[in-house]
């Protein structure tokens, strides 16, 4: 039972530090998610972007907890925000938010939940979040259905800003498929770690599915002082 608690209560921990917009938000890298987030809103000055997907060429590049992250600064600016963990083979956003994960984006996408009432509150103002939901045996047909336009525009209809944390897009087609139907899309690449052939693939095969790729997120970039984390934002 102990030991049970405590591997709770490191889950716990765990999260609070990946959310640190929301927990430290005077720290610099809150303050570094806080420019991605205005470049993203000057990236197009006649209108605010709506829509994004985050992705990166392969796990562990760190796209979720950016992902998890940008949302809360967008929720931190009074807008309606949906995070919604499309990721429907390895998703973490139930985990980070310490939510339950029955029911969530697979149950919309079949038509079995209506989409408001498999959203979930977080302590976040202004921040929800629709869970992965069952992870289906055909994510990549799911989100290249009909009813994942649909499903869009009603999203459109209840909130100001709507992301989508999908998986790495060399791994499957899902960010392809979703990043042509959003209005912008972000690649979130490891300092040390990404191997920069599958970064420039990565770019080369959201560019075919004709996404609008505004740049890319280089995480995890240690500096001098202390070895402190800092993420940046580079336009394409």
């Amino acid at each position: 039972m102990a030991r049970k608690k405590k591997q709770n209560n490191d889950k716990a921990l765990t999260a609070k530090r990946r959310l640190v917009t929301h927990t430290n938000p005077k720290l610099p890298v809150a303050e570094q998610y806080r420019t991605i987030r205005s470049n993203i809103q000057f990236s197009n000055l006649e209108s605010d972007v709506r829509s994004l997907v985050m992705t990166s060429s392969g796990p562990s590049e760190g796209k979720s907890t950016t992902a998890a992250n940008l949302a809360i600064v967008y929720a931190q600016q009074d807008k309606k925000v949906l995070l919604v963990d499309a990721d429907l083979r390895k998703p973490t956003a139930h985990f980070s938010f310490r939510l339950e994960n029955h029911i969530g984006f697979t149950n919309v996408l079949t038509r079995k939940v209506p989409l408001l009432d498999a959203v979930s509150e977080t302590e976040i103002p202004n921040l929800s979040v629709l869970t992965s939901g069952p992870i289906p045996p055909n994510p990549s047909e799911l989100l290249a259905s009909k009813n994942m336009d649909a499903l869009l525009e009603e999203m459109y209809e209840h909130f100001d800003f709507i992301l989508f944390d999908t998986p790495p897009t060399l791994a499957v087609t899902d960010a392809q498929i979703l990043s042509n139907k959003v209005e912008a899309t972000i690649l979130v690449v490891s300092s040390g770690k990404t191997d920069k052939a599958a970064a420039r693939k990565a770019k080369e095969l959201l560019l075919n599915a004709k996404a609008r790729l505004l740049g890319v997120i280089l995480n995890d970039r240690k500096i001098e002082d202390g070895g402190s984390y800092y993420y940046y934002y580079g336009t394409n």
